[in-house]
């Protein structure tokens, strides 16, 4: 700025001058704006350092920068401006703005204000937020020794253009929370970064890793230095990347070295500030500098010996808790098991924990909920595991308790816990057991067929000496009972050995069993009962493969369905469609939106793919 103002007064141009800086400034606005203001909490005395103003927006006027108390401007306002287009899933965003920067020097020990920067968009004036700025008493030499760019007064200093940035004026630093750790264990790396320089920006991060899982923690996007004593220099500090690893092995473990990528600006004082502004040039200099963060070895031990049996993998601190809902079904009905992890460890890796269902349960894949986060902590939070199940007999049931066996790292053992278990009573419904391969044992009755009845009517008596053998009667009784009997035979002979072959009497069945189901769902859809239909359509669809497929309750997943379908002969893409109706209809219940809409869609895609499958399964 004194340039400026002494080239203004000696060249007599400052009409003109003004004139060209307001051009240059003037833009519109499309969007809501912001202006946020951004320097770092404590500078020493004589320090030069940085003051930026960000607006969202490249179309910005009259941008204007109050009077400081405390500081001196030595450079600025110099103008740079970024935008970003991005496409997420098919969506389109982008964004834009531009940085207004001011190079400063602390004139004396205190706390003080910058109060807002403002600036016309589209007409319209907008503050920026207010930050305060503490100065601390330097250590010698003031603004001389900053000018001479050595001493104590190194940090966020403005080089000059072709300086070397040795390895004392940028480094990064990893260190972990833990050297000794457990197989499975989480260990928190923390990256930090050191800087005496002006560090404009850094790329960079953690490769994939053999032996580990590996899971970022998010940091905030707008980061700024703190200043920290290091080896006797105060250092611009920011931590600049943070993973949870997670050791899959036991054994000494490597970190590698990584490599970041920055660029450091510098200043050209060779170049005239006011020949720099005229003739489009800058007196800024941006440098690459490649940063080695170093290696790191972990000791990590395996779990203790002997494992136990029921041992789920899952290593950290757990608690377990269950509800059934609801308590009182019929037959046919569908319920919910919800099984309920919370804690902190490794629980992005854990699996769903075996519910033994009764015999006569028909059962389905968990559904899985993931409310973890990650954190400095580690991964904690909570996961959940939905269990539908359909039982198809009425009686009285015992749910057993879900147990659950890890490793707890704070008592360095195993330890088992487990969920309370559930009595249920389950009434008969409608329809029997309603599945064209299972046995309603209730309907079961013995008729009794050892009483014979007095006969009642007229008698014809017989004469004495007259003989009914020889008689067309008496052969008759012989024949007709005789064809009787062999039609008979013929007849249980074909029927038994069909109902043998049960798979094909399931197969022959599953058509019909599903039409069934799906003219009960349809009754629901009309009766506007959402979960209720959800519960019929899925299963039709469930019991219509498994019929088709003489897969037992036990063996009906995703995975099996979807491979026997393809032996079956099945295209591609019917396999692929029934997948789809099947995640929609466990999913449509909590989504959001027009129920009697979705509920349609649902309904003429399960019928779709039905017949799809009735057509294209070889038999």
């Amino acid at each position: 700025m004194k340039y400026c103002f002494y080239f203004l007064k000696t060249y007599k141009l400052k009409k003109y001058i003004a004139l060209l800086w307001l051009c240059c400034l003037t833009v519109g606005i499309r969007a809501a704006i912001q202006i946020k203001a951004a320097a770092p909490d404590v500078v020493e005395e004589g320090e030069q350092f940085r003051l930026s103003f960000t607006v969202n927006t490249q179309d910005v006027s009259n941008f204007h920068l109050p009077t400081l108390k405390g500081f001196s401007v030595d450079m600025g306002p110099s103008r740079s401006s970024q935008s970003s287009f991005q496409m997420i899933n098919g969506k389109t965003s982008q964004s834009s703005s531009v940085t207004y920067t001011y190079i400063l020097s602390a004139l004396k020990a205190g706390t003080y204000p910058i109060p807002a920067a403002t600036a016309t968009v589209n007409g319209k004036q907008y503050r920026s937020n207010t930050v305060s700025i503490e100065v601390v008493p330097g250590r010698g030499g003031g603004a001389q020794s900053r000018q001479q760019g050595g001493g104590q007064h190194e940090r966020m200093q403005m080089q000059d253009a072709g300086a070397k940035i040795t390895g004392k004026d940028l480094f990064i630093t990893v260190t972990a929370d833990k050297q000794r750790l457990y197989e499975q264990e989480a260990v928190v790396l923390t990256y930090k970064v050191y800087s005496l320089v002006n560090l404009s920006q850094l790329a960079g991060g953690m490769p994939d890793l053999e032996g580990f899982h590996t899971q970022e923690i998010e940091l905030p996007q707008q980061k700024s230095l703190k200043m920290e004593e290091h080896n006797g220099r105060r250092y611009g500090t920011v931590v600049w990347r943070q993973y949870v690893l997670f050791p899959q092995r036991s054994g000494k473990m490597t970190i590698p070295s990584i490599k970041f990528e920055g660029i450091v600006v510098q200043q050209n004082r060779n170049i005239d500030p006011i020949d720099a502004f005229f003739n489009g040039g800058s007196t800024m200099v941006e440098v690459k500098k490649t940063i080695v963060a170093p290696s790191l070895t972990l000791q990590v031990d395996p779990l203790p010996s002997p494992r136990p049996a029921n041992f789920s993998g899952a290593v950290g601190k757990f608690n377990i808790s269950a509800s059934l809902t609801p308590s009182e079904v019929k037959t046919n009905d569908a319920l919910t098991l919800r099984v309920t992890f919370s804690g902190s460890g490794n629980m992005k890796l854990m699996k769903a924990p075996v519910v033994n269902f009764p015999k006569d349960f028909e059962t389905y894949d968990a559904k899985i909920t993931d409310q973890t986060k990650v954190g400095r902590g580690g991964v904690s939070g909570n996961k959940i595991f939905d269990y539908l199940a359909v039982p198809r007999h009425p009686g009285k049931y015992t749910v057993p308790p879900v147990e659950f066996c890890y490793f707890d790292t704070d008592a360095k053992a195993y330890k088992t816990v487990k969920t309370e278990g559930f009595d249920l009573n389950v009434a008969k419904g409608k329809g029997g057991s309603g599945g064209g391969n299972y046995t309603n044992k209730e309907d079961v009755e013995l008729l009794a067929s050892d009483i014979r009845y007095i006969h009642q009517g007229e008698v014809r008596l017989q004469q004495k000496g007259e003989s009914y053998f020889g008689t067309a009667a008496y052969w008759w009784s012989y024949v007709i009972p005789l064809l009787a009997f062999i039609i008979l035979v013929v007849v249980f002979r074909k029927q038994a050995m069909e109902n043998a072959n049960v798979a094909k009497m399931r197969n022959k069945k599953a058509n019909k069993a599903a039409a069934k189901r799906l003219k009960q769902a349809a009754a629901l859809l009309k009766a506007n009962k959402p979960a209720e239909f959800y519960d019929e359509v899925l299963k039709a669809l469930w019991g219509y493969v498994g019929d088709k497929l003489n897969l037992p309750a036990a063996e009906l997943n995703k995975e099996n369905v979807s491979e026997k379908l393809q032996d079956k002969g099945t295209d591609a893409s019917v396999v692929q469609q029934l997948g789809e109706t099947m995640n929609d209809c466990e999913f449509a219940r909590y989504a959001p939106g027009d129920p009697s809409q979705t509920m349609d869609k649902i309904y003429a895609a399960a019928t779709e793919v039905i017949n799809k499958m009735e057509s294209s399964i070889k038999r």
